[in-house]
């Protein structure tokens, strides 16, 4: 191990969009100096800011018809900041832009959904004044596979935007880290630097990695489901465990202009099915996510199974949990049907089923496995209620943060940084300031 020593009043431990918008808003809207980030890869956002492990899409609330009022005013809210950011931070060329910009629609699909979807409309159009209601006409002009080969007689509906962002994350992880040292040029940046353990002094933290001691006054875990793993070898989180969910896609050429959603089905925590052009190539379209139970941290590392497990927890609670939450019959069902999309040859024939509830003319030779895409989702148990818990999953400890995941992902990651600014200000008895004016007229 290198002598290396550092001292930081705030170090970040992790460098996916969560991390990196935290040390973008720690640079840019605080006077604090002493600032650091550690990342255990090569490069920023490889692992569920990665467009080929997330969806891509920046979440609203606006067609996600499993959120209350509620949730999606404040989804909203923070998802308004990612959009005002990246449309700023328009650059130009493919090989920079970090989003690209469609119309996206849920579709309601027989009497039943169009009556639910025409109510939500009434109560949500209000918070969202872009938000239309379309019949079929205006369907088949905007999207038209989505009619083509579809019951003439079916009754259909649909809530529809222009404002369909799809997102680089793993670009705007750069933006954040390039606008945060242009603010503060003190930042410290450590990658390939892998954490070990986190220490608690009297006054301070010791964060050893492979490549030595850092010190920090307070520290934040940004780190997804690693980050639960390191809470619990410092005491916190100990009742909660993970059930990391894996997606995967199916792709076809270009068969929808733009996004296009299904209704979400009742109690499950998942996406519902929906279609999206590619964040860099609108000739193909992307159908997912499927959802089904892993035991790793990481999609396609087997080196996290080990991690998995110390995250879980081996007693009797979890899995008291584990069999309450999977043998429910309504996820059980959805659970077995999504592992069988994900083999070979049976899953397409399977998977294209649901995929006909958006395009009914989709050909099986259009569709293809999309090998390799596809990141986890750590969805958190709690051992305590014995279920899953929904949304934003955060423990804040003494003088640390971990934030395992945010909700949903990473629309939320300038929100999530605006909260934990203000509670970092605290720990750090009010010596810095907040420029929380600043901040609020640029992004929100």
């Amino acid at each position: 191990m290198n002598d290396f020593v550092a001292d930081y009043d705030v170090l970040i431990i992790g460098g996916g969009v969560v991390g990196t918008a935290l040390l973008y808003t720690l640079s840019k809207y605080t006077d604090v100096k002493k600032v650091g980030l550690i990342e255990k890869y090569s490069d920023f956002g490889l692992v569920n800011s990665a467009s080929y492990n997330n969806s891509q899409t920046l979440h609203f609330g606006d067609i996600e018809t499993n959120y209350s009022f509620e949730k999606a005013r404040c989804v909203k809210e923070m998802s308004d900041m990612v959009m005002k950011y990246i449309e700023s931070e328009k650059l130009p060329g493919i090989d920079q832009k970090i989003f690209s910009k469609y119309s996206k629609m849920v579709l309601a699909v027989g009497k039943k959904q169009v009556e639910e979807l025409t109510s939500r409309f009434t109560t949500f159009s209000k918070l969202f004044p872009k938000l239309r209601i379309i019949g079929r006409e205006e369907i088949g002009k905007i999207e038209p596979r989505v009619l083509e080969g579809r019951n003439p007689d079916q009754e259909i509906v649909a809530l529809v935007t222009e404002d369909g962002y799809t997102v680089d994350f793993k670009r705007l992880c750069h933006s954040f880290v390039d606008n945060a040292i242009k603010a503060n040029l003190d930042v410290d940046i450590h990658l390939e630097t892998k954490l070990l353990r986190i220490e608690k002094k009297d006054d301070h933290y010791t964060v050893l990695t492979n490549k030595g001691e850092f010190h920090a006054s307070t520290v934040v875990v940004a780190a997804g489901g690693h980050s639960l793993m390191i809470a619990k070898s410092l005491g916190y989180g100990k009742n909660l465990s993970i059930l990391s969910m894996a997606g995967s896609f199916y792709t076809a050429p270009k068969v929808l202009n733009g996004k296009v959603y299904t209704m979400q089905v009742a109690k499950l925590p998942f996406a519902a099915v929906h279609g999206d052009p590619e964040v860099h190539n609108e000739n193909i379209t992307r159908f997912g996510p499927t959802a089904k139970p892993i035991f790793q941290l990481e999609r396609h590392n087997w080196a996290t199974f080990r991690e998995y497990w110390k995250t879980f927890g081996l007693g009797i609670k979890p899995i008291i949990s584990l069999f309450n939450i999977i043998f429910d019959k309504i996820l059980f069902n959805y659970i077995v049907l999504n592992v069988l999309y994900d083999l070979p040859v049976i899953g397409k024939r399977l998977f294209i089923k649901q995929i006909r509830m958006i395009v009914p003319s989709l050909k099986l030779a259009e569709l293809k496995f999309a090998r390799g895409i596809g990141g986890t989702r750590p969805q958190i148990v709690n051992n305590t209620t014995r279920k899953l818990e929904m949304g934003e999953a955060k423990l804040n400890g003494e003088k640390i943060i971990f934030n395992i995941t945010p909700s949903p992902g990473a629309s939320t990651c300038l929100g999530n940084a605006y909260s934990d600014v203000q509670l970092l200000m605290k720990f750090l008895d009010d010596k810095y300031v907040f420029y929380k004016e600043a901040f609020e007229q640029d992004l929100m």
